[in-house]
């Protein structure tokens, strides 16, 4: 088989902001396998720094982990695949699931099946996606949620975790006074913040709420979640796989990404493991690009939650694949993931 891979930087329509930061672009790395039929898998990684990884570290490991598909030599030994990549690249998950996106996309174009039915989906159960609101001054957060319901997206996410979140929240609601509103904290809080917070933040009518302290931080989860008004949502305190029994106790949803877990099949078997412990799922995802994007739009009919609209936050994209029609997801019906370039 043959590989390649490419850097690419692309725009956000507007400014990103998080407890973390602003951003106005995102780089990605674009992964391609090609068979010898002329066949060509794309995959993509969204690298964060947060999790220590950058587009650097990943054009870094990349060669080594391409190396093992065209070892391998088996598109759809795709087990193997991913099992192989684990042991020859421990951390970089993004790298691992750039590559694991490629190979499935195109293991499911030889078969010539959509992604989804690979696994035995229906893709008519997929949940709506979220549409997020990034955090800025409380009238502009208005304008987005406005906007957003204005689109047809009824489910919002929030972002808070700076000064002044009651009132970035209460314009929110006032301007969208029927959506469903999740909060995702990013971290921010310190767990007395997030237990007082949960209390105005369920008179808003708030769902739940995403990652209110730091993942370093297992007893404080654990003390939100046993005193919160609302429910709570795992994210930084579950990327992988262990991850989702140590949080069995301290959350009630967990937030998966393949950008996190490092591949497809690891997502799936995250999923399986939290329906095991009587977790919820969300799908998830970073500011990305459909080339990675679409793998997981092809997984949400496992999930409960999704929020999957990382491509649509951008101002413009390399690929397209997935639609969203408000926040209804439909994914191609072509093999593959349907990506392909715009």
């Amino acid at each position: 088989m043959n590989t390649d891979f490419e850097r690419l930087t692309l725009p956000i329509d507007g400014a990103f902001t998080i407890s973390r930061g602003s951003k106005t672009e995102v780089e990605t790395v674009v992964v391609r396998v090609s068979d010898d039929a002329g066949q060509t898998g794309v995959g993509a990684a969204a690298p964060d720094p947060h999790y220590g990884e950058t587009v650097d570290t990943v054009c870094a490991v990349l060669p080594d982990l391409l190396a093992v598909v065209a070892d391998v030599d088996d598109p759809l030994a795709l087990d193997r695949i991913e099992r192989r990549l684990r042991e020859t690249v421990r951390d970089n998950p993004a790298a691992r699931a750039a590559v694991s996106i490629a190979c499935h996309d195109l293991a499911t174009r030889r078969l010539g099946v959509p992604l989804y039915r690979h696994f035995g989906l229906d893709a008519e159960r997929a949940p709506p996606t979220s549409y997020t609101v990034p955090i800025d001054d409380p009238d502009a957060m208005g304008e987005q949620a406005a906007d957003a319901v204005a689109n047809g997206y009824e489910i919002l996410k929030v972002k808070l975790g700076a000064d002044r979140d009651r009132e970035r929240m209460e314009a929110v609601r006032a301007a969208a006074p029927d959506a469903t509103i999740r909060v995702d904290a990013n971290e921010a809080w310190t767990p007395h913040e997030a237990v007082a917070k949960s209390d105005w933040l369920a008179d808003l009518g708030v769902e739940f709420v995403e990652q209110p302290v730091p993942a370093e931080n297992p007893a404080g989860l654990r003390q939100v979640h046993e005193r919160s008004a609302l429910p709570i949502a795992a994210d930084e305190s579950c990327v992988t796989l262990p991850d989702v029994p140590a949080v069995a106790d301290r959350a009630d949803i967990v937030n998966l990404k393949l950008m996190k877990c490092g591949g497809v099949r690891e997502a799936v078997r995250m999923v399986h493991a939290a329906r095991a412990h009587g977790l919820e799922v969300m799908l998830g995802c970073m500011v990305e690009s459909t080339a990675s994007i679409a793998a997981a739009c092809h997984l949400a009919p496992l999930v409960d939650h999704v929020d999957l609209d990382g491509a649509l936050l951008l101002a413009e994209d390399a690929y397209e694949g997935p639609t969203y029609d408000g926040g209804t997801l439909t994914v191609p019906d072509r093999p593959g993931t349907g990506v392909r370039p715009v």
